[in-house]
């Protein structure tokens, strides 16, 4: 049994994966998340989850949105909760106390209310 979780070795990606790593190559144009470093991006992709993303030399993520469009997907240092900003705050109230400090330093960041 294999304990590969994590690649960014595109023979390891299959044909919708390697559409998904088009959609981020091309949607690096439209610009990267505010809050993303430009330096060492790769595409990644989790093969538990399926999800294709880029991601940098600081484990930064980002993810394509359907309108083609780049945001920052983020992973609560406490519970390791994942998803978008607005994922986050969806679910503020299941977050711990810890946590829910670190999506109130994003929302002061992106100055959203």
């Amino acid at each position: 049994m294999s304990t590969k979780y994590y690649t960014e070795d595109l023979s390891d990606f299959g044909f919708r994966e390697l559409k998904e790593a088009g959609k981020l190559l091309t949607a690096i144009s439209n610009g990267l998340p505010d809050d993303f470093d430009d330096q060492g991006i790769k595409i990644g992709f989790n093969l538990n989850s399926g999800y294709v993303f880029l991601t940098n030399d600081n484990y930064d993520v980002a993810m394509v949105d359907d309108k083609g469009e780049l945001y920052s997907f983020y992973s609560t240092p406490y519970m390791g909760v994942e998803g978008s900003l607005e994922d986050l705050i969806e679910g503020y109230d299941d977050l711990c106390k810890e946590d829910q400090e670190y999506v109130d330093e994003l929302k002061e960041y992106y100055k959203v209310a």
